[in-house]
């Protein structure tokens, strides 16, 4: 836990539901049908850069400019979120599956040798080639259980307008296809 300093940490508490959940299956099945956007979410802490691919992840709001994104509460990942105070985001792009892959723990533990890596003024890794990439200061955190959401004030970012999202549906990529 972070020092008692002004910076937001709260959990959230949850109730039993009054009737059964669905099975877990149900759920990942039902879930999987939502589309979204591939990212991958990044830190650097201490020397310690690390990072995975998310599908939960949404503009929070305007004023300022933040986004949410939903991290398990056991990955090494959101204790360097937290130790960072920030966290860089890349919306992958059509062609870089092999990132989403990589970043997901398919391809071992390299991760950062796929694609093309600078850094943010804030020492985040920044992703080249993604259709966005943001770079973000931790404004607050939220324990649900297994997952922590983290909101992130975007203090840099930039857009490849040009490139078309990864898209993930129903457990594979897909893409965007305009019908005109």
């Amino acid at each position: 836990m972070l020092p008692d300093d002004g910076f937001a940490l709260t959990e959230m508490r949850l109730r039993e539901p009054a009737h059964p959940p669905v099975r877990l299956a149900e759920f990942r099945e039902t879930m999987g049908s939502m589309a979204a956007t591939v990212s991958v979410v990044t830190t650097t802490h201490a020397r310690e850069t690390i990072g995975r691919t998310v599908t939960a992840a949404l503009s929070l709001g305007a004023t300022p400019p933040s986004v949410l994104v939903s991290i398990d509460i056991t990955a090494r990942l959101a204790d360097l979120i937290l130790m960072s105070r920030g966290f860089s985001m890349a919306m992958l792009a059509q062609g870089q599956e092999l990132i989403g892959d990589a970043f997901a723990g398919k391809l071992g533990d390299d991760r950062f040798t796929y694609g093309e890596w600078g850094s943010w003024p804030s020492g985040n890794p920044m992703l080249m080639g993604a259709v966005a990439t943001l770079d973000c200061e931790l404004i607050g955190s939220i324990e649900t259980g297994t997952h922590v959401l983290f909101a992130g004030a975007i203090v840099h970012s930039e857009i490849s307008p040009q490139l078309e999202p990864l898209i993930w549906h129903r457990h594979r990529y897909r893409t965007l296809t305009d019908q005109v």
